[in-house]
């Protein structure tokens, strides 16, 4: 396993090599978003803004004005709450071409801290017009998405995460905006799951599956535009959905699902992730049981979705 940063950092290479007019704006912390490898390979397209977070969204607005496509990274929290306002204005107004990468998302951020941990990201970027809101699954998946938002004309922000996680896909796989993916086959329920929860809940999957209890796993790393077909396909087909997501079950992956089905396919419903609830420090694992986000917590949740629809 590698780190979700790590495969984004070597994947924002390769765009460079590709596509001279990709540059990065960076808020300090390029050694842990790594984007430091693109500041060695493409030192005049590199532009370290400090911390100005701000400032450094205005930058990026008048480079993408300009015909760049700038990249902006950081820490979720610190790119997405302070400059909100600069992103609205200045960015999703009038559409301009700017891919905001939030690093350090959700729980999982090893023992940096409880203000470091966003849990609000996608709340925030999904209620915002226009942004395209991406939380990929894995390492491979991230390193295929860098290559497509890259493409894609219009804002759009990406989550990664610190540390090391199972990957879900192999090299083959394509990623593409706005599709979900089915990973695992089943009737009983459906886990509809997003960012690096997916990996947790193919593992509970596997586990109740030991029990006859054949669960769907689907990754939907779009949360903006959601893929509305594959919420009223699986919620009709299972007739149970339990969404799983490494953020705030409100303004989330679990809200945004909840929206379409409540308008199209009314199921039973169970949403896991954190509970409104202010973070701690911790192991990744220690948090995970803590807040209810482990395999076992997904496999009470499936339990409970499926007496329901009886």
């Amino acid at each position: 396993m590698i780190a979700m940063r790590e495969a984004f950092g070597k994947s924002l290479v390769e765009l460079g090599r590709k596509n001279k007019d990709v540059v990065v704006l960076d808020a300090d912390l390029a050694s842990s978003t790594k984007t430091t490898y693109f500041a060695e390979e493409f030192p005049d397209r590199f532009f370290q803004c400090g911390i100005a977070e701000q400032n450094m969204m205005g930058v990026a607005a008048g480079l993408a004005s300009c015909g760049k496509i700038p990249f902006v990274t950081s820490f979720a929290v610190f790119v997405t709450k302070r400059p909100a306002d600069q992103i609205a204005v200045s960015v999703a107004y009038p559409g301009l071409n700017v891919k905001i990468i939030g690093a350090y998302t959700g729980l999982f951020n090893g023992r940096t801290g409880a203000t470091h941990m966003a849990v609000e990201d996608i709340a925030i970027m999904r209620a915002i017009p226009g942004i395209v809101v991406i939380d990929p699954a894995d390492t491979v998946e991230i390193g295929k998405a860098v290559q497509v938002i890259a493409k894609y004309d219009g804002p759009v922000y990406m989550r990664e995460t610190r540390d090391e996680w199972p990957d879900v896909f192999d090299c083959d796989y394509e990623f593409e905006i706005g599709k979900a993916i089915t990973l695992k086959d089943g009737d009983d329920a459906a886990i509809i799951s997003c960012g690096v929860m997916t990996s947790e809940s193919l593992a509970a999957a596997e586990k109740l599956k030991e029990e006859g209890i054949n669960v769907r796993v689907v990754n939907m790393s779009t949360i903006k535009p959601i893929d509305r077909e594959a919420i009223i396909k699986n919620a009709l087909e299972t007739g149970a959905i339990v969404t799983c997501e490494n953020h705030n079950i409100y303004g989330g992956l679990g809200s945004a699902v909840a929206e379409v089905l409540v308008e199209e396919a009314p199921v039973p419903a169970q949403r896991i992730g954190i509970r409104d609830v202010l973070n701690e420090c911790g192991t990744n694992r220690e948090l995970m049981e803590k807040f209810g986000m482990s395999a076992t917590h997904i496999m009470e949740a499936v339990k409970k979705v499926i007496k329901k629809k009886k």
